[in-house]
C-alpha cells in the first residue's frame, strides 16, 4: 500500500531520461533508483495550477488539490489497498508515496512487467496485436471475477488503463494502472456494497463493449488512436533510453 503522505526528501532527476509512456496528463518513467518502480509526473503544461487555470467557472473555484492527478491517485491507491488488503495486489499496483523530481512532484508505483522483464503492454495494444485469443479470454475472465468480488472502485475501465502481464506460468494477468476511485461527487457506493457491485458490473459490461468496438475498428481498418502503445524499445525497464 502507499507510504506516508509526506514526500521522500531527495529530489529524483528525470529530465535526462526518456519516458517509456505518455498519457493524456502525465509522463511515465522507470524509477532511476529502482527499476521495479514507475514514477508518474505531470506532462509539461498539465500541472495542477495550469489545469485549473484553463477551467471556467465554477470548476476553476475547486481546490488546487482536485486538479493534482498524482495526489488524487495517491489517495485512491491508499484507500483501496487499506480497505481491500493483499487480494487487490493482483489487480492494482502498489504505491510507495509521492516524491519530488526535477519535473514536478511524482507518484511512485509498481512497474508492471512481464516474466521476461519487459514492461507490460496495455490491453488495447494486446488486442490490436493479438486479438481476443484464448489466453486473453482466460485472463479477462479471471480479472472480471476478482474485480467484481472485491468491488474495486474505479472510473470507466478504459483499454489503455489496463495492462496485460505475461506471467512465468504463461498466463495473462490484467491490472488497472489508472482511473481508480469512484467518480461520483457523493460516492454512495463506498457505503453500500450492493450498489458498489452494481456499478462494478456495469463498468465491466462497458469494458466488454470497448473490447468489441476496438476489434471491430481493427477489422475495418480504422486508425489505432492516441494512447496505450509501447514501442518494442520502450519496453526495456532500464534507464539508458536517452
Amino acid at each position: 500500500m502507499c507510504g506516508p503522505g509526506t514526500e521522500m526528501a531527495a529530489k529524483i532527476e528525470l529530465a535526462g531520461l526518456k519516458p517509456f509512456a505518455s498519457g493524456g496528463n502525465r509522463l511515465c518513467f522507470v524509477n532511476p533508483d529502482n527499476a521495479e518502480q514507475c514514477i508518474k509526473v505531470p506532462r509539461p503544461g498539465f500541472s495542477a495550477a495550469e489545469k485549473r487555470r484553463r477551467k471556467g467557472l465554477p470548476k476553476s473555484l475547486k481546490p488546487l488539490s482536485s486538479f493534482d492527478d498524482n495526489l488524487q491517485e495517491f489517495r485512491q491507491l491508499n484507500a483501496i489497498h487499506r480497505r481491500l488488503g493483499s487480494e487487490v495486489r493482483a489487480l492494482v499496483p502498489r504505491c510507495y508515496g509521492l516524491v519530488p523530481t526535477d519535473l514536478g512532484r511524482g507518484i511512485v508505483t509498481d512497474l508492471v512487467t512481464d516474466a521476461d522483464g519487459r514492461i507490460s503492454i496495455s490491453l488495447k495494444q494486446y488486442l490490436w496485436e493479438n486479438g481476443l485469443d484464448t489466453a486473453l479470454q482466460s485472463g479477462l475472465e479471471d480479472f472480471r471475477r476478482r474485480w467484481l468480488a472485491l468491488a474495486v472502485p474505479s472510473r470507466d475501465l478504459l483499454l489503455h488503463n489496463l495492462v496485460v502481464k505475461q506471467t512465468l506460468a504463461g498466463t495473462l494477468q490484467l491490472l488497472v494502472i489508472d482511473g481508480l476511485g469512484w467518480s461520483d461527487l457523493l460516492p454512495m457506493a463506498a457505503l453500500f456494497d450492493a450498489l458498489a457491485r452494481r456499478k462494478v458490473q456495469r463498468k465491466l459490461s462497458n469494458l466488454d463493449t470497448r473490447i468489441e468496438a476496438l476489434l471491430t475498428a481493427k477489422r475495418e481498418g480504422a486508425p489505432w488512436g492516441y494512447h496505450g502503445y509501447l514501442a518494442p524499445d520502450a519496453r526495456r525497464p532500464d534507464n539508458d533510453r536517452q
